[in-house]
């Protein structure tokens, strides 16, 4: 990294460059961002209210996946709002340590929502296709180590990401037509080599993002197995509505990031993949609350209970 060359801040062109879609656009997505947030924090103290649904595995799970999606979210929403009332009119600044510092947390809590996503159809898995033996099976202790497991896994992913990004030189231009930090325009804005990054890009994190992926895909493919041999259609639909909520999550999720990530950097457009980062980084984060609580009588009879003590 040539020091002399390297710049020390990077302007963010945000999601518009149209100065009179500011104002809109701040006021949308901090109400958004207001929303994310205290519905995930209200699921996270609702399910931490009730004795049995902490202990649930698929209650523990969620929890985690809201907390994760608070920090997920205040990592990249803040600062796309600060750069909507910037004084370049379509962008704010980001210090270099800042935009790498963004990267990496965006990139460790991303994955870990993945990955408890993961851990999600394995606990639907085991309840659908071994009833029997759940208890045992999704023990708190396995729980805990899937936990750990997407905490390490996530983190040494991000990591080895952020090192590689951190070697490379930005002499040409600092301005990154996203609203946030992300690998893919930052590689666009190099003047120095990005082969390697490219080559990790498209194995390692092939391999980060695909494991999940591939055991959500395998756990509902034997999920479909078991619910189709249910002689009754009651039956069925009952087990399926168990993972209507999960699978609806996973589509947006999953569609969004395959869509940036997955394609040859020369096919990157800032347009398409601005709105792509939107779904995955700010409109699910948002919804997943909603999704798992509409309608779930476990998650109403605990929001009631949690809204009912602060107004006594």
């Amino acid at each position: 990294m040539d020091a002399q060359n390297q710049t020390t801040e990077f302007i963010l062109l945000g999601l518009s460059d149209k100065p009179e879609l500011r104002t809109p656009l701040f006021v949308l997505f901090l109400a958004m961002y207001l929303l994310t947030v205290t519905g995930n924090l209200l699921t996270v103290a609702a399910i931490q209210s009730d004795d049995r649904l902490v202990h649930t595995p698929m209650y523990f799970f969620l929890s985690c996946l809201s907390s994760v999606d608070v920090g997920f979210t205040s990592v990249i929403v803040p600062t796309m709002l600060l750069s909507l009332c910037s004084r370049y009119g379509q962008g704010g600044t980001i210090s270099y340590t800042g935009c790498l510092t963004q990267m990496y947390f965006f990139l460790a809590l991303g994955n870990m929502d993945s990955y408890l996503l993961a851990a999600m159809a394995i606990d639907r898995y085991v309840a659908i296709c071994d009833p029997l033996h759940y208890a045992t099976v999704m023990s708190h202790r396995l729980c805990l180590l899937l936990l750990a497991g997407s905490c390490l896994v996530s983190h040494l992913h991000s990591l080895l990401q952020t090192v590689l990004v951190s070697y490379l030189t930005f002499c040409a231009s600092n301005r990154i037509p996203h609203f946030f930090c992300d690998i893919q325009p930052l590689l666009k804005l190099s003047c120095t080599d990005t082969s390697v990054n490219e080559l990790v890009g498209m194995t390692e994190t092939l391999a980060v993002i695909m494991t999940p992926f591939l055991t959500i895909m395998i756990s509902y493919i034997r999920i479909l197995v078991t619910v189709l041999r249910v002689p009754s259609v009651s039956g069925k639909l009952k087990a399926f509505s168990t993972c209507g909520s999960h699978l609806t999550v996973v589509t947006l999720f999953y569609g969004s990031i395959i869509w940036v990530y997955f394609r040859p950097l020369s096919d990157y457009t800032a347009v398409k993949d601005r709105v792509a980062a939107v779904v995955y980084t700010v409109i699910t984060p948002m919804l997943n609350p909603f999704i798992y609580s509409l309608r779930n009588s476990d998650m109403h009879r605990a929001l009631k209970k949690v809204v009912g003590r602060r107004r006594s």
